[in-house]
């Protein structure tokens, strides 16, 4: 019996209702997220968004271990939105919103760079990987981001470049995707670099190709464009 190919996720949301906000994704090219922030809180990458009610207000929000963020290199805070009213958001590329409905307890794992907005009640964290992109780009490895749903249900948005596609993998199987191709995964979907060495027959020319392998039980989300971020290169 043959493999279930990826599923394309929905590229549109009309008044989905969840973890305490209700949200649309309307557009093609460059897709808008519109959240109505009146009962929960979101916050957000900086410089996303496109248009808010003036009722709304923006804050700074902390994020948990702050000085192993700071050693890191990476950000500190990310910004809050917060009232009665709608704020929407917009990142200046071409793709694909993808929410994901993470339930109380539920932990996902996400590509650096692809975070877009998350509802308040979701934890987010993040681990550096280490001999996957090093093998790419001879760097120490790139960072993951992790958020959970431990304060209840809530809704994590990203944004995927082209489009996004779900493959659900049942426990033991595995399916091999581009280094830059991933998007998401479960915290028990299992990641590995497989490299194999080619080589042309002309002069002893040979070079590495490498994949990620991914074995499930869970989900992993594939984006059709990818793009390496400076901090993988």
């Amino acid at each position: 019996m043959a493999a279930s190919l990826p599923t394309l996720m929905p590229t549109r949301a009309s008044g989905e209702t969840f973890g305490g906000v209700t949200y649309h994704i309307d557009g093609e090219l460059v897709p808008v997220l519109s959240v109505d922030v009146t009962t929960m809180p979101v916050y957000f990458e900086h410089h996303i968004l496109l248009w808010k009610h003036p009722s709304v207000r923006i804050t700074l929000k902390a994020l948990k271990g702050m000085l192993k963020r700071m050693m890191a290199g990476m950000q500190i805070f990310v910004t809050q939105a917060a009232g009665n009213g709608i704020v929407a958001f917009s990142r200046d590329g071409a793709g694909h919103i993808v929410p994901i409905h993470l339930a109380r307890g539920q932990e996902i794992m996400v590509r650096e760079h692809q975070f877009l907005a998350a509802t308040d009640n979701i934890d987010y964290s993040f681990e550096r990987v280490r001999g996957i992109s090093n093998m790419l780009f001879g760097q120490s490895g790139f960072f993951i981001d992790r958020f959970h749903g431990h304060q209840g249900d809530g809704v994590l948005w990203l944004h995927g470049y082209g489009n996004v596609f779900e493959k659900v993998l049942a426990a033991g199987e595995s399916i091999d995707i581009e280094p830059g191709g991933w998007l998401y995964k479960d915290s028990s979907v299992r990641m590995e670099t497989v490299v194999d060495r080619l080589s042309s027959g002309l002069f002893g020319a040979s070079f590495n190709f490498i994949v990620n392998r991914f074995t499930g039980p869970g989900r992993v989300g594939i984006q059709s464009m990818y793009l390496h971020m400076p901090s993988e290169e």
